[in-house]
């Protein structure tokens, strides 16, 4: 076929083409052409006739050929098959250059009902069709020749294949038998790399479909299916040498030490994932922030079954931590950033106190995202080694937020408290507290001026005021409060051994007491001053939920009465808690409480800083602050001294835990507490552990009970009981 000649571009208006000579003359042409007729001018110019006039005028001459050959026209209007008629056309006209077919069913030839007029009639089955919607494939899945790898690994290859199969995930249904094909390939697939990361390098898996036999008197019984893999695993593949290409580190064998695989052993590739990861985890905890792990390469020998493992290892430079900088939308600046950071300048880098800055950032609240990231300076340390900066990026979020708690005990009755805080009110790091309490027999609202990470990380320093309306059997009181404290706390990123507390505070307190001399309750007005100091040791594993270890909790308040003459005393507690892991999920756990006051009679003793027991934070099964002295009217009325003890079993499952309890505890009238007359109660609880601790439901009943206690007390809150 002849290629298509393109149009050749026309030239620009002002190009000049060169003149070329003519092939031939038109002289010479015209003479070539021979003349047109006058007539068969005349017929060139007439117009065509159309398709209807030349179908009719075709006709026409081929009836008035038939009638000079001497046949009728009728003969030639009725065409004969065999000398007998043929049948007329649908629409009546037996000669056309392509007919309709014939008509024999008059039903067909029935002119079309109209729309309003149309029925229709469902089809019927002489038999009733199959419901295809509730139609399945059942089939078995046997898998056959696999024991012999199975056996030879740490894996359970056959559960393993079980959980992620494709044939066992259908529970041996299928819509129909493409579908169960397409799944037995997957799973061949899936057999195949299974045997691949446990060293199986050279396994052949076959896949098959096995239709059985009919059962006997069954014709309509479809045959049962059965999806066979079968499974050669050949040799597995040993690594015959290991290949560190890497410069030389400090130590020396820091990447031989953390890398834990050896000649020998068979290629397993989540041991060398994992060996690999080890490597590039170790090498920036000492002092090599921009190690990097290459490409491996494993080079498998098929006759004998060896693998040479070659791995690359860029370990850039050797560095120190340098200066701290910041960038983006700042929530404070990176000298405050240093006061976080557990390094300073001249530490061997390790990107275990890069994650825990990163943490202490996370956890101020004051960050959308947070990143700290190391970058290389170039300034030498003369050591070998170089300065890296620490490349804080910031983007501050909202500051404020709105918090809210629930809780209820009986006696304490119910307990909602709410929150409205400026977490950098005044930066870096000052929150603006507002806090309110409504609950049935406390209300209050107070105001807190919050420094956290004060000079040093992990340390606060607050200024409180608050008034307080306090409703109990013991007293009812209207309090006001200001105080300040610094204190060096516990947090959950940082769960410190040691902690302490220490701060002052005024009280203005009006109090109600009974009178034993009047024989009624009056009220009174208190003015206290008091000093504060707190040490702790915490050695359990958790600060939120412990399951071993110990704490203690020592706490001394010397305080003095500015009612009249000055009437100083001191109050005293001793906290201890210990926990003991029976198994993974059973949990024995004890605490023991000690206090005292000395210096001053109980009477010249504002009621709201007396001892008090029972409740769901002090002994379970009474009621807030029932235990101990009473007055005639049975309600409580504190005592100078304290002890109580607990003890729980915690059984865990999952996110949810049950809990069985001994509670025990009295308060006494003198300041040393001689552990007579002990109350105890007991119950049950349930926990529900989220992720910022666990939410506790307890019920209890005091042993012994006398007139006037509760059958059941009921305790909702978050948190362990201790």
């Amino acid at each position: 076929m002849d290629e298509p000649i393109a149009s050749p571009t026309p030239p620009p208006p002002e190009a000049q083409l060169p003149e070329v000579a003519p092939i031939i003359q038109d002289d010479e042409f015209d003479k070539a052409i021979p003349p047109i007729a006058a007539e068969d001018d005349a017929e060139l110019d007439r117009p065509l006739e159309s398709i209807a006039d030349f179908e009719k005028r075709q006709a026409a001459e081929a009836a008035k050929d038939s009638t000079d050959s001497g046949e009728t026209a009728v003969e030639a209007q009725a065409p004969t098959i065999d000398g007998a008629p043929v049948p007329a056309l649908a629409d009546g006209d037996t000669v056309e250059a392509i007919g309709d077919a014939p008509i024999s069913d008059q039903e067909l030839a029935a002119p079309l009902p109209s729309l309003e007029n149309f029925n229709v009639e469902p089809v019927v089955f002489a038999e009733a069709e199959e419901n295809r919607g509730d139609v399945s494939i059942a089939y078995s899945v046997k898998v056959n020749g696999l024991d012999a790898a199975d056996d030879s690994t740490d894996v359970d290859l056959a559960d393993l294949f079980g959980d992620l199969s494709a044939l066992y995930d259908g529970d041996g249904k299928a819509d129909n038998a493409a579908m169960i094909r397409a799944r037995l390939s997957a799973d061949g697939e899936l057999m195949q790399r299974i045997l691949a990361s446990e060293g199986y390098y050279d396994a052949v898996v076959d896949t098959r479909i096995d239709r059985g036999e009919r059962s006997e008197g069954q014709e309509r019984q479809r045959r049962p299916i059965t999806a066979v893999i079968d499974v050669k695993p050949g040799k597995r593949y040993t690594l015959a040498d290991i290949i560190i290409d890497a410069a030389p580190t400090i130590p020396p064998s820091l990447i031989a030490d953390n890398f834990p695989l050896s000649v020998g052993e068979p290629i397993v590739a989540q041991r060398i994932q994992g060996a690999e990861a080890a490597v590039a985890l170790k090498l920036p905890e000492e002092g090599y922030p921009f190690a990097k792990v290459g490409q491996r390469d494993i080079l498998l020998d098929d006759a004998t079954g060896d693998g040479v493992y070659t791995l690359p290892i860029d370990i850039g430079k050797r560095s120190r931590f340098g200066g701290i900088e910041t960038t983006g939308d700042l929530a404070f600046d990176a000298e405050h950033v240093e006061v976080l950071a557990r390094f300073k300048r001249g530490d061997l880098y390790d990107s275990r106190k890069v994650d825990d800055l990163r943490q202490a950032l996370v956890a101020t609240g004051l960050f959308a995202t947070v990143a700290a990231e190391p970058q290389p300076t170039g300034e030498s340390a003369d050591d070998g080694t170089e300065y890296v900066t620490m490349l804080v990026t910031q983007q501050a979020g909202p500051p404020r937020t709105i918090a809210a708690s629930a809780g209820y005990g009986t006696g304490e009755g119910l307990r909602l408290e709410g929150s409205w805080t400026h977490r950098n009110f005044l930066p870096p790091e000052g929150a603006l507290i507002f806090r309110g309490v409504a609950g049935t027999q406390e209300q209050g609202v107070g105001a807190t001026l919050r420094r956290s990470n004060a000079g040093r990380r992990d340390r606060t320093f607050e200024l409180v005021t608050e008034v307080t309306r306090s409703t109990y059997d013991a007293f009812n009181a209207i309090t006001g409060r200001v105080g300040a404290r610094v204190s060096y706390d516990s947090t959950p990123i940082w769960q410190k051994k040691f902690t302490y507390a220490y701060g002052a505070e005024l009280i203005a307190t009006r109090e109600d007491d009974y009178d034993f001399v009047a024989g009624d309750r009056s009220y009174d007005f208190y003015t206290i001053l008091g000093l504060t100091g707190q040490v702790g040791m915490d050695r359990t594993d958790s600060l939120l939920d412990p399951t071993k270890g110990f704490r203690v909790t020592a706490l001394i308040q010397p305080e003095g009465s500015l009612a009249g003459r000055f009437s100083p005393y001191a109050r005293a507690r001793l906290d201890v808690s210990g926990y003991y892991p029976v198994t993974d999920s059973i949990v024995l756990a004890g605490r023991v409480r000690v206090g005292s006051i000395l210096g001053a009679a109980r009477e010249r003793l504002a009621p709201s800083r007396r001892f008090y027991a029972g409740g769901g934070g002090s002994v379970r099964g009474f009621g807030y602050q029932e235990l101990g002295p009473k007055d005639p009217n049975n309600d409580p009325i504190g005592g100078r001294s304290v002890n109580e003890a607990a003890f729980e079993g915690r059984y865990r499952f999952g996110n949810f835990g049950v809990v069985g309890f001994v509670d025990a505890g009295q308060v006494y009238r003198g300041s040393t507490p001689d552990f007579s007359n002990l109350r105890f109660g007991a119950g049950v609880g349930a926990r529900y552990y989220t992720n910022f601790g666990p939410m506790r439901f307890d019920i209890a009943t005091p042993i012994g009970r006398k007139p006037g206690e509760a059958r059941v007390s009921v305790y909702v809150s978050i948190g362990q009981a201790f």
